[in-house]
């Protein structure tokens, strides 16, 4: 099992890892024990590795390449997910995804499953407002904007932006003092989706 866990942290998309024992970066993982669910395997993983609890994640694929380990043929099964900085510790290692993939190089096909990973978030972030949480329960526009730029790491137009998300969101009724002038705060609309059209903008 491996694991990519990520995040949005300094306005930079970000995925977690671990120091492996071959030396060098790698994505939390296992092998599977005997009798063990795959999903257990993976929380193990994160859990021994990283010290995450509780991270929700979803399978991506099979990653076969024979040449893929140099100990031998070893499958893993790749796993995605993605935490709010919030929640991950100071002491967890990170490191930064540009254009799909880990700006430092990881062990085996490691920025293969990355790079599946972000596509993954993508998808799921062209059709619901933030569905993994990483922003928070209340947000401004601008905040929510500079997430998903980070996301899809791309600057986007603010109030192109703006008109896309709009509909997803419900005002709170309060607002925030962002960079010294009041800022209206929004909440997610429950089962909002954005519109057909919003992914096109935000792949550019």
């Amino acid at each position: 099992m491996d694991v990519a866990v990520l995040t949005v942290r300094n306005d930079a998309l970000q995925v977690v890892v671990v120091d492996h024992r071959m030396g060098g970066l790698a994505l939390p993982g296992t092998f599977l024990h005997a009798g063990e669910r795959l999903a257990d395997a993976a929380s193990r993983a994160l859990r021994d590795k990283a010290g995450l609890i509780g991270v929700e994640f979803s399978q991506l694929k099979v990653f076969d390449d024979p040449r893929r380990d140099e100990r031998g043929w070893v499958l893993s099964v790749g796993h995605s997910g993605a935490l709010s900085a919030e929640l991950i510790g100071s002491d967890v290692e990170l490191t930064t995804v540009s254009d799909g993939r880990p700006n430092e190089p990881l062990l085996f096909d490691h920025a293969e499953i990355i790079a599946l990973a972000v596509a993954e978030l993508r998808t799921r972030y062209g059709r619901t407002l933030d569905p993994a949480g990483l922003l928070g329960e209340v947000f401004t526009v601008f905040q929510m904007r500079r997430l998903y730029q980070a996301v899809f790491g791309r600057p986007l137009v603010k109030d192109t932006f703006r008109r896309y998300v709009i509909g997803a969101m419900e005002p709170t009724g309060e607002l925030a003092n962002a960079f010294g002038r009041p800022a209206e705060l929004f909440r997610k609309r429950p089962g909002a989706a954005l519109p057909a059209a919003a992914m096109a903008f935000l792949v550019g």
